[in-house]
Formats: structure tokens, C-alpha cells, sequence
């Protein structure tokens, strides 16, 4: 079965947006969980968290940022192209619950399963507190619609030409210096993001979850690709995952492994640049 894109956009440079036709994904899908999707038979396979799902059109949104040979390639791809595979939900779903409080963190291309997060629990009668980062202004995405499911919406770029001009944890740590109870955060995007919103909140009594993208090959914990150091025992992302305890997780393991492959992930990129296979031998 081959699974058709019928949308497909850029929301910002090397950020793309695509629904993909996939009834039955869209119908189990729920806020925290994920897809591995395969472009054609010699594809490798790359897991992506569900942006959003609509069970009445049948289709799944993803959103990715052209980073390796993978992504470069899917962005080539256009409105009624196909894919090989489109496999999920994968991962355990967010633990959605009425608490309280919840402030939402996304960073880059993180704000975009933070968006069905925060959906999600304003929905159930939490307020939500929402805040999202990237480099500048023109790197920012779905400030609207994280508008339109939060209380409040706070912006931080690091050159300042948009919001506060600083990073996400400054925003984070004022909201917990302030009047107001916080009673959960969930933080999702870049490793080193996430590990400096873990150390912010460590000395405070609120629970912060994050979102572990480490390398998957299955999603079904056969491969131990995804294992993760969480509270010093070893535990696969894509079944006991993705979303952990922050002050849990080893994040010095998962950013060492993140980048086990870096020399294969950038050969197999010139390859593709030059129109070559991965195993091309050519200079």
C-alpha cells in the first residue's frame, strides 16, 4: 500500500509541512506519539512525531526540517507523490490529564508536536502556557495556531528580532520565579534545548517531561537503536517512549549517540548530492 502526500508546503527555509493520506494512522493517532516512514523500497527508514491528525479526512501531518540525505530528498517530493511506508501511531501517547497549569515548550521544529500537546490539554480545561523559540523571527513556526490553542503565548529568538531576546529557559525560569503554581512542563525539541530546560527546573518541585529523538530503525524495540539511560536503567524510546521524566534521563548518553553515525549520515548525503547510491565509491 503506498500512502499519498496531498499537501505539502514551506512554512520556513529547510521546514517543510505534508499530509499524508493514512486513515488508519489518523484514527489511532493521539498527542506524543510518532511515525516511521519510508520513501520508496532502497529508503532508510526516519521516525517523525505526529504534527496533527484529522480522523475525518483520513490524513496525518508531519513536520520536518531538511537535515540529511532523507529529508532532502522527501522535501523534493510534491502534492500527489507517494510513499513506500507510513507506518504508526508508534510510542506511547502524552499523558494528557487535567493538572492544572501546564507551560509547553518548543524549540525549532519542536514547536510541532508541542501544537497538538497543548491542543490537547486546553481542551480538558488546563490553561496553557505556551512557549516557543528558534534562532530569529523568519525560523519560527505555527506561532498562529500555538496561539489559537494556548492562554498565553511567549516568544524567544536568540538574536532578539522577535519576543524576548534570549533563549526559552530565560522565559521558563521567570514563569517559575513568578506568583502562579506551574504544575507540569513538557519541553520538546533539540537535545541540548531540552537538557538546559531540565537543569532549570531541577532545583524547582515541578514535573518536567521531555521528548527523546534518539536513532531508530524499527519502532517496535527489536533493533535497540533507541536505547536511552533513564534513571540508570536502559529503556528503547520507541516502546517505552518517547516522553520521559526530564531530571531522569542521561542526556550526555543521547546526544554521544545521536552522533554514533555522523560520518555514515554525511557520506550517504554527499552521495545523494552527486546522484550516487550509499554505497557510491566515486571522489
Amino acid at each position: 500500500m503506498a500512502y499519498k502526500i496531498v499537501e505539502k508546503r514551506q512554512l520556513v527555509p529547510d521546514v517543510h509541512l505534508m499530509n499524508i493520506e493514512a486513515p488508519d494512522v489518523a484514527a489511532a493517532a493521539k498527542p506524543g506519539q510518532f511515525i516511521i516512514l519510508r520513501i520508496d523500497e532502497e529508503g532508510e527508514r526516519i521516525p517523525l512525531t505526529i504534527a496533527d491528525y484529522d480522523v475525518a479526512g483520513g490524513f496525518v501531518t508531519i513536520i520536518f526540517q531538511e537535515m540529511g540525505k532523507t529529508t532532502k530528498q522527501l522535501a523534493k517530493m510534491a502534492a500527489g507523490d507517494e510513499l513506500q511506508d507510513f507506518v504508526g501511531p508508534l510510542g506511547k501517547a502524552s499523558e494528557i490529564e487535567k493538572i492544572g497549569t501546564v507551560v509547553l515548550v518548543g524549540g525549532g521544529v519542536g514547536i510541532a508536536p508541542v501544537y497538538p500537546q497543548a491542543r490537547a490539554y486546553r481542551e480538558i480545561g488546563n490553561k496553557v502556557i505556551s512557549i516557543i523559540g528558534a534562532r530569529n523571527e523568519s525560523l519560527l513556526i505555527l506561532e498562529d495556531e500555538m496561539m489559537a490553542v494556548s492562554d498565553e503565548l511567549l516568544v524567544a529568538t536568540d538574536d532578539g528580532s522577535k519576543g524576548h531576546h534570549g533563549f526559552v529557559t530565560d522565559l521558563v525560569k521567570e514563569l517559575l520565579d513568578g506568583d502562579e503554581k506551574i504544575d507540569r512542563i513538557v519541553a520538546i525539541g533539540p537535545p541540548i534545548m531540552m537538557r538546559a530546560v531540565a537543569g532549570v527546573t531541577d532545583p524547582y518541585d515541578v514535573e518536567t517531561i521531555v521528548s527523546l529523538n534518539p536513532i531508530m530503525v524499527d519502532g517496535t524495540g527489536m533493533c535497540g537503536g533507541c536505547r536511552v539511560n533513564i534513571a540508570g536503567e536502559t529503556k528503547f524510546a520507541c516502546v517505552d517512549g518517547p516522553e520521559f521524566n526530564a531530571k531522569d534521563v542521561d542526556f550526555n548518553m543521547l546526544m554521544s549517540r545521536l552522533s554514533l553515525y555522523r560520518k555514515e549520515e554525511m557520506d550517504s548525503l554527499e552521495n545523494y548530492k552527486k546522484g550516487c547510491g550509499d554505497d557510491c565509491k566515486c571522489q
